[in-house]
C-alpha cells in the first residue's frame, strides 16, 4: 500500500495526535520534574525568615536565659503551629524543660537551610545556628513557608486540568481542520440540491491541498458543469422552439394553399426533411454535452479521411475536388474516433463551402507540435468580426450579415466542437485575412 502525499489529511491528523501525546508526556515528565526541582530548596526569603527566628532566640537567651527561651518557644509554637527547641552543641535543651527521648532522637534528622526539603508531603526540620557560640534553633518548617505547599494543587492541574484543556484545543484544531470545511460542503450541497446552481465552496476550501481540497474542487467542478448543462439546455430549448416556428408556419401556409398535389408534396417533404435534420442535430448536440461519451479512439489517417469527405462534399455541392486541396504531411495521423472526426471535419468543410465565394478554395493544412497535430481548414470568405469568433460555436448562431450563405441552422460548428472535445481535442477559430480559419488540436497517434 502506497503512502498518501505530503499534503494528505493523514499527516495533519498524525501530527495533531503526536503533538497532543508529546504535550501530555511533557506535562507529566518534564514539567513535573521541573516542579519538583523548583520546590526542593528553600527560597531566600524563607531562609531569612528562619534566620530571623534564630536571632530572636539568640537574643532572648543572652538577655533572659532559660525563661526567655521558654517564652520565645511558646510564642513561636502559637504563631506557626510547629515543633521547635533551642539546644546547645551537645544537643541539650537551653530552655527550662529538658528534651524527651523522642525529641532527642528527632534531633538526629535535622538539616541545614541549604539542604533539600525532603520528600513531597513531609514536614522537614531545620536547624539554624546562632551567630555567637554553638547553640542553635531547631524547628519544623512552617506550612506557610513550605515551597511544596501547592504541589498537590499543581499536580492536579498538570495531570487533570491541563490534559483536558489540551484535549479541547486538539478537538478545536480537528474541528477547524475537518468539520468546518465539511459543514461548508454540506450547506452548499443542500443549496445545490434545492436548485441553487450558483452554490460554490469558494477559495476558502478549494485552495487546500489535501483530500478536502480535492473534494471541494470536484464539487465546484460538478456544480459548474451542472450549471452550464442546465443553462445550455435551457438556451437550446428556447432556440429550438424558435427555429421550429418557421418551418411549422411554412407547413401551415403550404397546407392552406391551393398548390397542386405534386408541388405540395415536394414542399412538405422539404420542410419535414429540414425539421428532421434540425431535431436530429439538436438531439446529437444535447447528447454530446450531457453524456460526455467516452468514444473508442484509434489511429486515423487524416489525409485519407479528407479525401473521402471532400469527395462526398463535392458530389453534393458541385465543387471540384481540386478546390478542396489537402496540404498535410504524409505522416499526419491522429488518435481519434473515426466517425466523430469525420462528422466534425465534414461540418467544418460544409460551413466553409457555404460561406465561400463562387470561385473560392477551401484547403486543409496542418503541422505537428510535440505530441499533437494542429490542423486547420481555411476558406476565402469575408471572415467574421474578432468579437464573434467564439460566438460562431454557439448553437443556432448565424452571422449571415457578415458571411453570406447562412442558410443552415447554426448547429454544425457547435456539434463539431463538442465532437472534437470528446476526443481530447480542441476546436477554435481565427481570421485568416482573407477568410476564416478553423483550427483543431488532436493528439498524435
Amino acid at each position: 500500500m502506497s503512502l498518501p502525499g505530503r499534503h494528505s489529511l493523514l499527516w495533519r491528523l498524525a501530527g495533531a495526535l503526536a503533538l497532543f501525546c508529546l504535550l501530555l508526556v511533557s506535562l507529566h515528565v518534564d514539567v513535573g520534574r521541573e516542579l519538583i526541582e523548583a520546590t526542593s530548596y528553600l527560597p531566600e526569603p524563607t531562609r531569612q525568615t528562619l534566620k530571623g527566628y534564630a536571632r530572636e532566640a539568640e537574643t532572648v537567651w543572652q538577655e533572659e536565659g532559660a525563661s526567655g527561651v521558654d517564652a520565645f518557644l511558646r510564642q513561636l509554637q502559637e504563631r506557626e503551629q510547629i515543633w521547635a527547641v533551642v539546644v546547645d552543641a551537645q544537643k541539650r535543651s537551653l530552655s527550662s524543660r529538658p528534651l524527651s527521648a523522642e525529641q532527642a532522637q528527632r534531633l538526629d534528622f535535622v538539616r541545614k537551610l541549604d539542604f533539600p526539603v525532603g520528600r513531597p508531603g513531609g514536614t522537614p526540620t531545620f536547624y539554624i545556628p546562632f551567630n555567637a557560640g554553638e547553640a542553635r534553633l531547631v524547628m519544623e518548617l512552617p506550612q506557610r513557608l513550605n515551597p511544596r505547599r501547592y504541589n498537590v494543587l499543581l499536580e492536579a492541574l498538570l495531570q487533570r486540568v491541563l490534559p483536558a484543556v489540551l484535549a479541547v484545543l486538539v478537538a478545536l484544531l480537528l474541528y477547524r481542520l475537518l468539520i468546518a470545511p465539511l459543514a461548508i460542503l454540506r450547506r452548499q450541497a443542500a443549496a445545490l440540491s434545492a436548485g441553487d446552481l450558483s452554490a460554490r465552496l469558494g477559495p476558502q476550501v478549494t485552495r487546500r491541498k489535501d483530500e478536502l481540497g480535492e473534494l471541494a474542487r470536484t464539487f465546484d467542478h460538478m456544480a459548474e458543469r451542472l450549471d452550464g448543462t442546465v443553462a445550455f439546455q435551457r438556451q437550446l430549448l428556447r432556440d429550438l422552439s424558435h427555429e421550429l416556428r418557421t418551418p411549422l408556419a411554412r407547413l401551415r401556409v403550404a397546407g392552406e394553399s391551393e398548390q397542386d398535389g405534386e408541388t405540395l408534396r415536394q414542399r412538405l417533404a422539404r420542410e419535414v426533411a429540414g425539421m428532421e435534420k434540425l431535431v436530429g442535430d439538436a438531439l446529437e448536440l444535447v447528447w454530446l454535452d450531457t453524456e460526455r461519451p467516452s468514444l473508442p479512439l484509434e489511429e486515423v489517417d487524416v489525409g485519407r479521411l479528407w479525401d473521402v469527405i471532400r469527395e462526398n462534399a463535392g458530389f453534393e455541392t458541385g465543387w471540384a475536388i481540386e478546390r478542396m486541396p489537402c496540404e498535410l504531411p504524409q505522416d499526419c495521423r491522429v488518435l481519434g474516433y473515426l466517425n466523430g472526426l469525420a462528422q466534425a471535419l465534414e461540418n467544418i468543410l460544409r460551413n466553409a463551402i457555404r460561406h465561400s465565394p463562387a470561385d473560392g478554395v477551401v484547403h486543409l493544412s496542418g503541422r505537428r507540435e510535440g505530441g499533437q497535430w494542429v490542423l486547420w481548414i481555411e476558406d476565402q470568405g469575408p471572415g467574421v468580426a474578432e468579437s464573434e469568433l467564439e460566438n460562431i460555436f454557439r448553437p443556432f448562431t448565424r452571422l449571415s450579415a457578415a458571411r453570406p450563405g447562412g442558410d443552415g441552422f447554426g448547429l454544425g460548428l457547435a456539434i463539431a466542437r463538442s465532437m472534437i472535445a470528446t476526443q481530447g481535442g480542441h476546436l477554435w477559430a481565427e481570421n485568416a485575412r482573407p477568410g476564416l480559419r478553423l483550427k483543431l488540436r488532436l493528439p498524435c497517434a
